[in-house]
């Protein structure tokens, strides 16, 4: 196990090697290798804990809205709660890595535990709606930058042939948070009020913050260089229009209209600038040559294929179980069982045969062909299907997400130096981002539409011209099993056809996507995983050369680059 980054009282030179007067062997053998399996295993925790932040702190905050817009009012800008969070996480998400490329990874982590803390603090401290979106903007700032120093930093500290079995562990930190945010956020809100939902992140991120303080011990940086703030800003500005556009475009404003038109205008022209500027500059923000390698493109399209059938199953899933099948909504983690354990058993179990044979080829094959099966049967559900026959169509879909949750970050880090480890873990975690801001707004606009068309129709047909059909909350919110059974019989029966519908063409639509990831799986490379060795022999690049001069510094470090 690489462990050059642990702190057990060795020193740690500039330039990544190791402790002064000691071999790499003697670091994995003798009397110093207990202590430090103990110290990654400390490193680790307190990365999942940061991980598990990240992911916990929406998970949690959806059961509270309804009590949150009891309190502040604000029922119009809801939204933005939830968008505000996810505009800033994605748009941070390329800076702070590569600030940690830049920089430092330690110190960099900790500035965003710190942030992620305070957007928390103030956020449970909101005194109104304005506030408390303000303030989830601060906290989504620092949640860009948690999951990418998490992954960043672990690979660091182990090498790609042995960083599967913990990338399998992070699967499980993930699928636990989707599990239990929705419980452990209703349990929150109903026993100690809603802004519990947001201090509960306080004590587990100063865990967090003093494990990462006092045990991980990284390389400094020999110089920072120059920031590429014209890139950051043409980056942000394009992701945020981005995120913009699928969030609005088909609720708050028509695809057609002049706000919408003018946001796209807005992100292709800084998006398609962004490119030409990185080329120009010595330290680029996103640095383009990392997509030389065949393998880390193709796992930067895949992530965003799964991002988007990720979060849309996870949004309609529950839809349909609720509004067909009559489930209970305070049960919503439940609900995604046989999604997620499937897929935390199959990434774990992946990530350690990955580590055993140094072999992944196969993997995102099978996981391409699972996801499209998965939701293909998915889209076969109608009224009379029944739990038990919906619960096996989803740990299809859920196996499938598993062999390929955390082995496309896996393979993206194998794919590039180590000086731009940070980049590809932000770059592959931004397209993940965005593909799920895509997929849910895209479903939700295909979703929302054929329910009110359905509803309209079966108005039409019933002779009420539309008076007595059941009109869904702007948006395509669902009618929880509460609301169901308030309506009449007829109107009842009408909704659950209309969702059952509704479903079918989301899930059609999300697996014609998933497609695509299968078909990218096949043209990945099967690039030997770098070892300790390989991984600790690459330098890192010179600050005052340009921005390839590493390459020819070590051989050795390009063994994982896939081409």
């Amino acid at each position: 196990m690489s462990t050059s980054g642990i702190s057990d009282g060795a020193e740690v030179d500039e330039r990544g090697g190791t402790a002064k007067g000691e071999s790499s062997g003697s670091q994995a053998e003798g009397k110093g290798a207990a202590p430090k399996e103990r110290s990654v295993r400390l490193v680790l925790l307190s990365l999942m804990i940061a991980v598990l932040l990240a992911m916990l702190d929406n998970m949690i905050v959806g059961t509270a809205m309804p009590t949150i817009v009891g309190e502040l009012g604000g029922l119009e800008h809801l939204s933005w709660v939830v968008t505000a969070y996810t505009l800033t996480t994605a748009a941070s998400t390329p800076i702070w890595g590569k600030l940690g490329d830049m920089f430092g990874r330690k110190g960099v982590f900790l500035i965003s535990i710190v942030i992620f803390l305070a957007g928390s603090m103030t956020s449970g401290a909101a005194q109104t709606m304005g506030q408390l979106i303000g303030f989830r903007a601060l906290q989504g700032l620092g949640a860009g930058g948690l999951m990418v120093g998490a992954m960043a930093i672990m690979g660091d500290l182990i090498s790609p042939r042995e960083r599967g079995k913990y990338m399998g562990m992070m699967a499980g930190v993930m699928s636990l948070a989707m599990i239990g945010g929705p419980l452990v956020g209703g349990t929150l809100t109903d026993q100690l009020g809603w802004r519990w939902a947001f201090y509960i992140n306080l004590p587990l991120g100063a865990i967090a913050l003093v494990m990462v303080t006092s045990v991980l011990h990284l390389p400094k940086k020999r110089t920072p260089g120059r920031i590429d703030y014209t890139g950051a800003v043409l980056l942000t500005v394009g992701i945020t229009m981005a995120v913009l556009v699928t969030s609005w475009g088909g609720t708050e404003y028509a695809w057609g209209s002049a706000t919408i038109i003018g946001l796209s205008a807005l992100a292709v022209v800084c998006l398609v600038a962004f490119p030409f500027v990185e080329r120009r500059v010595a330290e680029p923000i996103l640095p383009l040559h990392v997509f030389r390698s065949r393998n880390f493109s193709l796992v930067a399209v895949i992530g965003f294929l799964v991002g988007f059938v990720m979060f849309g199953a996870m949004t309609f899933l529950p839809l349909f179980q609720q509004g067909v099948q009559g489930a209970s909504a305070t049960n919503s983690g439940l609900l995604l069982l046989p999604v997620l354990l499937p897929m935390m058993v199959v990434s774990v179990v992946t990530g350690r045969a990955t580590t055993k044979t140094g072999k992944y080829r196969a993997y995102p094959i099978i996981g391409g062909a699972l996801i499209p099966a998965g939701l293909f049967l998915l889209a076969q559900m109608d009224v009379g299907t029944s739990r038990l026959t919906s619960g096996l169509y989803m740990a299809v879909l859920g196996a499938g997400m598993g062999f390929l949750m955390q082995l496309t970050m896996l393979i993206a880090q194998n794919s590039v130096e180590l000086k731009d480890m940070g980049v590809a873990s932000s770059t592959t975690t931004l397209f993940r981002t965005i593909g799920g801001s895509f997929g849910v707004a895209l479903m939700g606009t295909v979703f929302a539409g054929h329910v009110e068309d359905s509803m309209r129709e079966s108005a039409a047909a019933g002779g009420q011209a539309g008076g007595g059909a059941a009109k869904l909350p702007e948006g395509g919110a669902q009618l929880d099993a509460a609301s169901l059974e308030k309506l009449p019989a007829a109107v009842r029966e009408a909704y659950e056809h209309a969702v059952a519908g509704g479903t079918h063409s989301v899930f059609l639509l999300a697996g014609a996507c998933a497609l695509l990831a299968f078909v990218a799986a096949w043209f990945i490379k099967e690039v030997p995983l770098k070892d300790s060795e390989a991984q600790k022999d690459q330098e890192p690049a010179d600050p005052e050369g340009p921005a390839d001069s590493a390459r020819g510094a070590a051989p050795e470090g390009r063994a994982g680059i896939g081409a």
